[in-house]
């Protein structure tokens, strides 16, 4: 079997060519912050594009600001999708993500990105990777409008209804020169790596919204 490095290219690619994958392969099939984006490309099958991955702006400005203080805010990006083929060689995933991080030396960057625990996911490939990791968020409920519309059309109409966030692993990396600068100002604690039972899920199956009735308690699926 070849080597990974001479079997795989990783390079950078065009947003339109992230859609496809993030709308009928993950989990979540929604487009998020994108302002970088790679390709894992297999030199066996012509070139052919088996795996990306896409790294943008948190959703939170507060979280922003909260992994290395105002100061260091615009440096925060968030890994937000990786998605690759199913039965790849061992490794392929963090051979990728490890290309990603080289690459994105230069750019002296705050990543953060997170393990969705709903997912049975523990964040494997950033430990892989040597991310540091800073805990575990806490599930939440926020507010929920039918047929998977934004929050921003929310009326009082559905303020009975609450969709559950899961629990998920955070991770953080520094990705150039500064890393010791990031690290003196990091004001999560680093932890010890979480472990469990791993499991995969299959692509284009999207993870179900859980929503709460607080009326009469009553659960529901979306």
């Amino acid at each position: 079997m070849k080597r990974l490095k001479d079997k795989y290219i990783v390079k950078h690619i065009e947003y339109k060519e992230t859609l496809p994958w993030l709308l009928k392969k993950h989990y979540a099939q929604r487009i998020p912050s994108i302002s970088y984006a790679y390709g894992l490309f297999d030199n066996e099958k012509k070139g052919e594009m088996v795996g990306i991955c896409t790294i943008g702006k948190p959703a939170s400005p507060s979280l922003c600001k909260g992994i290395c203080g105002k100061e260091f805010k615009n440096k925060v990006y968030e890994l937000n999708r990786l998605v690759l083929e199913e039965n790849l060689p061992k490794n392929t995933a963090s051979f990728f993500i490890g290309k990603i991080l080289r690459n994105l030396k230069k750019e002296d960057l705050i990543l953060v990105s997170y393990a969705d625990e709903a997912m049975c996911h523990r964040g494997y490939i950033y430990q892989a990777t040597n991310w540091f990791y800073s805990g575990k968020t806490k599930s939440r409920t926020d507010k929920y409008m039918p047929g998977n519309k934004h929050s921003r059309h929310y009326t009082d109409e559905y303020k009975h209804l609450r969709k559950v966030r899961s629990s998920k692993y955070r991770y953080i990396y520094f990705t150039g020169k500064s890393k010791k600068l990031y690290l003196n100002n990091l004001n999560y604690k680093i932890q010890d790596y979480p472990k469990g039972e791993l499991k995969h899920y299959k692509l284009g199956t999207r993870k179900k919204t859980k929503i709460i009735n607080t009326k009469n308690n009553e659960i529901f699926y979306e």
